[in-house]
C-alpha cells in the first residue's frame, strides 16, 4: 500500500543509525546480544526480515552477529523440528525390502515391490494393526513434539522463519517423494537422442573440465548430419517405448497398493472418464 515505502525507509535508517552504534557495544557478547535483539524486533515489527532489509548491511558487519549469519540460525532451528512418522504400509516396506532383496538377489525392484504390495495385501488384520498402532503412536508423539517446538518460537520469530520454514518443507517434501518413488521402483525417464549422444561421448570429449567437454559434445552434436543424428534418435525411440511399457506396468502395481495418488494425471483424467461413461 501507500504506507510500505515510508515503512521500509524508516527500516532503512534504522539501520544505518544502528550500524554507528554497533562498535560500541562489540566489546562484550551480552551488549552484542542486546543490541541485536533491540535491532531484531524493531525490523521484525516492520514486517521484513533483518536479512531481507538490510542486504546492504550484512557486509559491513565485521563479527559473528552480523545478518548474514542469522538464516544458519533458522535453519539449526528447522534442523531441530521434529519430522513426521511414515505411514504403516511404508514402515512395512522399509523393513521388508532387505529381506526380499536377500531372497531374490537378481529381481527387479518394481518386481520386489510388487511382491511386497502382494504380501502386505494378504497380511492379517492383526498384523497389519502391529504396524498401524506404531504410526498412530508416532504420531501421537510427533502431535506432541511439535506443539512444543511452537510454543518455543516468539511471533517475530514465526514471522521470520515462515519463508524458510516453506522453502525447507518444499525442499524436504521433494526429497521425500523422490526417496519414496525410488523404493516404488518408478521408472527413470526416457532420455533424449542429444541425451543419448552425451552419455555416448562425454567421457572422450576434448576438455579439462566437465563443462568444457559438455560444450565440445554440444558443438558436436550440432555439426552431425540429420542421418548421423537418426541412430540416437532411434535409441531415444526405444528408450521411450520402454518408459512407457514400464510406466504402465508400475502404476497397475500402484493402483493395487493404493497409491492412486502417484499416477499420471492423463492416467487418472482416463480413469476418471472411463468410470462416467460405464
Amino acid at each position: 500500500g501507500r504506507t510500505r515505502v515510508p515503512v521500509v525507509i524508516a527500516g532503512v535508517v534504522y539501520c544505518q543509525e544502528a550500524l554507528r552504534d554497533w562498535g560500541r557495544v562489540t566489546a562484550s557478547s551480552a551488549g552484542a546480544m542486546a543490541f541485536l535483539r533491540s535491532m531484531w524486533g524493531v525490523l521484525s515489527a516492520l514486517g521484513r526480515s533483518g536479512a531481507e532489509l538490510c542486504t546492504g548491511c550484512g557486509s559491513r558487519l565485521r563479527s559473528p552477529f552480523s545478518f548474514v549469519y542469522l538464516p544458519r540460525w533458522f535453519s539449526s532451528v528447522l534442523a531441530s523440528c521434529p519430522k513426521k512418522p511414515v505411514s504403516s504400509y511404508l514402515r512395512f516396506s522399509k523393513e521388508q525390502l532387505p529381506i526380499f532383496k536377500a531372497q531374490n538377489p537378481d529381481a527387479k525392484t518394481t518386481e520386489l515391490i510388487r511382491r511386497i504390495a502382494q504380501r502386505w495385501r494378504e497380511l492379517p488384520d492383526s498384523k497389519k494393526k502391529i504396524y498401524q498402532d506404531a504410526y498412530r503412536a508416532e504420531w501421537q508423539v510427533y502431535k506432541e513434539e511439535i506443539s512444543r517446538f511452537k510454543e518455543q518460537l516468539t511471533p517475530s520469530q514465526i514471522m521470520s522463519l515462515e519463508k524458510e520454514i516453506m522453502d525447507k518443507h518444499l525442499k524436504r517434501k521433494a526429497m521425500t517423494k523422490k526417496k519414496e518413488l525410488t523404493l516404488l521402483g518408478k521408472p527413470k525417464r526416457p532420455r533424449s537422442a542429444y541425451n543419448v549422444y552425451v552419455a555416448e561421448r562425454f567421457q572422450e570429449a576434448k576438455g579439462d573440465s566437465p563443462q568444457e567437454k559438455l560444450k565440445t559434445v554440444k558443438e558436436n552434436w550440432k555439426n552431425l548430419s540429420d542421418s548421423e543424428k537418426e541412430l540416437y534418435i532411434q535409441h531415444a525411440k526405444e528408450d521411450e517405448t520402454r518408459y512407457h511399457n514400464e510406466m504402465k506396468s508400475w502404476e497397475e502395481q500402484m493402483i493395487e497398493v493404493g497409491r492412486k495418488d502417484l499416477l499420471r494425471r492423463t492416467i487418472k483424467k482416463q480413469r476418471k472418464y472411463g468410470a462416467e461413461e460405464c
